[in-house]
């Protein structure tokens, strides 16, 4: 029988702004060859190729990724002292990874630098990276499998860091993470991400009484309201990926994963305040 999880992961797959526009092109083209259906298929041309050219000559990517990666800005200050820093998945090319036996990274490869130079700069800090296989068929091995092979080849002691393998997506990244770690109030988790990805990432930290402080990285547009042509290829993806993200920010509201629509930072509170912070019975809601 097939799961909630793998319906998702398809309807995603096909409502992409990319796949979606190439998709009316397509059905436009279609129908021309019927006299009746002439005005529905120049409309789904005009939909599909218009599309496509105002992602490639307009920076209509950029305008939709820029809110995301400006909502968490970095904590300034940095905490004098970590407990633990937390990597999200999603930046290794699984399939790649294993078929090839290397490390294949995507677009999102620069969260795993950053995560490197965090580890550096707290050598007492606990090391933990949560990432399964997302793939909607399921499938043989995981993100965390990977990364396990990279980390300690670069020399992370694996008394150190800690492997999380069984989550699918954010939401299983925070609750598998919570049991595995078991944090304690007071204690001060680093979540390390895509800029793009930390508004909903917090927010199911936040659902589950974790108060993680986010540590945004892997920007992808520019800041100061700069905006640039990508051309259609870049146009495409940074649409993609932050339609990706919009819609999953509704998707979770509605299945009660995040707390609000769209999770901003705490003002007005220290870190170590925000840090002791746990929800009323002290448990996870």
């Amino acid at each position: 029988m097939i799961s909630i999880f793998s319906i998702v992961k398809l309807i995603e797959l096909f409502i992409r702004p990319g796949m979606l526009l190439v998709e009316l092109a397509l059905l436009g083209l279609l129908l021309l060859a019927s006299r009746r259906m002439r005005v529905l298929a120049f409309l789904l041309l005009t939909l599909g190729f218009g599309g496509l050219v105002t992602v490639a000559v307009t920076p209509a990517g950029v305008w939709m990724l820029r809110p995301l990666e400006d909502r968490f800005p970095r904590p300034d200050p940095m905490p004098t002292k970590v407990t633990g820093i937390i990597l999200l998945g999603g930046a290794i090319d699984l399939p790649v990874s294993l078929e090839r036996h290397v490390t294949a990274l995507n677009i999102r490869g620069d969260r795993l630098l950053a995560f490197l130079q965090l580890a550096r700069r707290y050598p007492h800090a606990r090391l933990v990276f949560t990432g399964g296989n997302a793939s909607p068929f399921g499938g043989k091995g995981s993100e965390a499998q990977v990364a396990r092979r990279l980390f300690l080849s670069l020399g992370i002691s694996p008394r150190r860091m800690e492997f999380e393998s069984r989550s699918r997506n954010t939401r299983e990244n925070a609750l598998f993470t919570y049991r595995l770690v078991d944090p304690k109030p007071g204690q001060v988790w680093l979540l390390v991400t895509s800029a793009a990805d930390m508004p909903r990432a917090v927010g199911c930290f936040r659902a589950i009484g974790w108060p993680v402080v986010p540590y945004p990285v892997d920007y992808h547009t520019r800041a100061n309201g700069a905006a640039w042509l990508p051309g259609l290829s870049q146009g495409l993806t940074l649409a993609d990926w932050a339609a990706h993200e919009w819609l999953g920010l509704v998707y979770y509201r509605l299945r009660g994963w995040i707390p609000s629509w769209f999770p901003a930072p705490v003002n007005g509170r220290t870190i170590a305040q925000i840090s002791s912070t746990r929800t009323p019975d002290g448990h996870m809601q």
